[in-house]
């Protein structure tokens, strides 16, 4: 599951945090939202962002 978490502190900093999303993906889904809650302080890539996105798979056939 894709998911997009806004967390706002009691002093007003926000923060994303994106899960499920592999690769630059997070970036490009939470793009509008860093633009809406103004500069940027901060980024810190997860594990996730470091995974291999497959852009074609190939299908493999099985002949019998």
């Amino acid at each position: 599951m894709k998911v997009i978490e806004i967390i706002v502190s009691p002093e007003g900093e926000s923060k994303l945090e994106t899960q499920g999303f592999p690769g630059a993906e997070c970036q490009e889904a939470s793009r509008f939202l860093e633009l809406a809650l103004g500069r940027k302080t901060s980024d810190t890539a997860t594990s996730e962002f470091h995974q291999t996105v497959l852009q074609n798979p190939t299908k493999l056939e099985q002949n019998d």
